[in-house]
């Protein structure tokens, strides 16, 4: 035979406790006349059938076909004091709950105007209250079949992420400047959650971020960019780099090896260093145009400017006649009159 409840209570509920749930599985049979008893900050919702029937504030309340109405529509018949009827009844705390913590699961991935592309972590902690009981429970319990303080949490905790990552996004700041902006994104971010908190009977008081980190790849990007920034000096920097990896790998390689394997490791990382340096400035240096070097035993012609012997007495390109003595034979550097030795190489001429 099910058991029959007179009281209706929940006497013990704790501050973080969001929802009470009585019984706390299946339906509780009740009958007319028992007694139901909401403490303070306490709102009851008589629950059947996925649907909130009626509400009761703080205080003793004797149940009766008059003050819950919407149960005698639906199970339509008259009552006498020994017939039981089947329902539940969540016990809504109505405190504000403060410190409420919400952090992202996963990174956020954004795009940055310094560094391209970013993944961010997020944290904070936001208040809300109930404010409309029966709402919250048809919402909450019936909608989403949640009553459990952890669920309702992490339900809540799943729409402020959502609504902080679309407000980051459309922020469009770098990653650097996001510090100095932590009022105007818990500002925005709460603005965004007012009306989703209020389709649920919910009343979002405070909303705060605490604190946005880049993850550990990101960091790392950041710190490798701010080396090179520091050292300049890409030549340097990139032997740097190869002698610490060097460095490291004679010195995972046992102890045996000793201070010996450390020195060998070092300058073989600091000539591997030169050497990517070198490529790298060979590279950078391709698509330059590079003005050759007149070959020794010619001279350019003072017309043209076409690299002709030194010995010509006309340049073979313009025609154009060349004053004897006029050029070194040495270099092809150009002569002052009278002069024995070039002042450019220190051949003699004379």
């Amino acid at each position: 035979m099910p058991r029959i409840f007179d009281i209706i209570e929940a006497p013990d509920m704790g501050e973080r406790e969001i929802v009470r749930r009585f019984p706390p599985s299946g339906s509780g049979d009740f009958r007319i006349g028992s007694q139901l008893i909401v403490r303070e900050f306490q709102t009851a919702v008589f629950f059947r059938d996925g649907k909130a029937l009626d509400t009761f504030g703080p205080g003793r309340h004797t149940i009766t076909t008059a003050n819950i109405p919407l149960l005698t529509s639906l199970i339509g018949v008259a009552f006498s004091g020994e017939t039981p009827f089947k329902a539940e009844v969540y016990f809504v705390n109505m405190r504000e709950f403060v410190d409420m913590k919400w952090g992202t699961p996963e990174p956020i991935a954004m795009r940055d105007a310094e560094l391209g592309m970013v993944r961010l972590r997020a944290f904070g902690t936001y208040s809300m209250q109930v404010s409309d009981p029966q709402l919250f429970v048809n919402k909450i319990v019936g909608a989403q079949g949640l009553y459990e303080t952890s669920q309702i949490e992490g339900f809540l905790r799943s729409i402020v992420v959502s609504k902080f990552a679309d407000f980051l996004g459309e922020a469009g700041k770098s990653l650097f400047d996001l510090p100095s902006l932590y009022d105007e994104l818990s500002a925005g971010t709460k603005a965004k959650l007012q009306d989703d908190f209020s389709s649920l009977g919910i009343a979002l008081k405070t909303f705060y971020v605490f604190s946005i980190t880049p993850t550990e790849e990101t960091a790392k990007a950041i710190d490798e960019r701010a080396a090179m920034g520091a050292i300049g000096d890409m030549q340097k920097y990139l032997q740097f780099k190869a002698a610490r990896a060097m460095g490291d790998m004679a010195t995972q390689e046992g102890a045996g090896g000793g201070a010996a394997q450390m020195g060998l490791g070092l300058g073989a990382g600091a000539g591997m260093g030169a050497m990517m340096a070198g490529m790298i400035s060979q590279a950078m240096q391709a698509g330059k145009t590079v003005t050759p070097t007149p070959a020794a035993g010619t001279k350019a012609c003072p017309s043209c400017g076409a690299q002709i012997p030194v010995s010509a007495k006309f340049c073979p390109n313009c025609g154009a006649k060349q004053e004897a003595g006029g050029f070194c034979p040495q270099c092809g550097s150009p002569l002052p009159p009278g002069a024995k030795f070039c002042p450019n190489c220190g051949a003699k001429v004379g």
